[in-house]
């Protein structure tokens, strides 16, 4: 995808680029004085806050649970598509799009790319943002894009039983393991030949 540049002056020849600022670490619990502390244990609205969260009465710290992002993609080899077989809960032995749980420090397409390498060693070049799913009753974010295998040679990573490139007449739908990834593969269809389009959204 195309992103619009920085409107930034150019670097001067043998300069280095000034370093990517790092998000603040979150605040660790503190030792109580004369004993440490036991950690989040009791639910309770923060100060300043309006839900109620995790805390830990001793120091105040608050355990913030927010929402997982799982990025993934429709990968293609001509009009084959990549699917892999889930060796680990849930859904074990079910057939999935490889997607997986965002790291830290990395873009959606970044994610998706080490998620095909991770589970079925596939090198993909990703290409547009596909769907967007939010599924709020998991309290998840789903963000799959289209994409493009660099090679047909696949094989199993650790979190897959097999691995392998179906035509849409045998993609076994009575064993999909998750009800996004059969809506993902309906869009990337919808959208055979579109070079330009809004991702799809719930």
């Amino acid at each position: 995808m195309e992103e619009e540049a920085e409107n930034k002056p150019p670097l001067a020849a043998g300069a280095l680029s000034p370093p990517s600022p790092q998000p603040p670490s979150p605040p660790q619990p503190q030792p109580m004085q004369g004993g440490a502390c036991v950690g989040p244990r009791v639910r309770a609205v923060p100060p300043g806050d309006e839900r109620e969260r995790l805390l830990c009465p001793d120091c105040g710290y608050v355990a913030y649970k927010n929402p997982l992002i799982v990025v993934g993609s429709v990968a293609t080899w001509g009009d084959n598509i990549l699917l892999c077989r889930r060796a680990i809960e849930p859904q074990r032995g079910y057939w999935t799009l490889p997607a997986g749980f965002m790291e830290e420090r990395e873009t959606t397409a970044e994610g998706a790319a080490r998620e095909a390498w991770e589970e079925a060693r596939a090198r993909i070049a990703v290409n547009c943002l596909l769907a967007l799913y939010d599924l709020p009753r998991i309290s998840q974010v789903h963000v799959l894009y289209r994409a493009e295998l660099l090679s047909p040679v696949i094989s199993c990573g650790p979190e897959s039983q097999d691995v392998a490139l179906f035509g849409w007449g045998d993609i076994p739908w009575s064993e999909l393991a998750f009800p996004t990834v059969r809506w993902a593969l309906f869009e990337h269809r919808a959208r055979r030949g579109l070079t330009h389009f809004a991702p799809a959204a719930i």
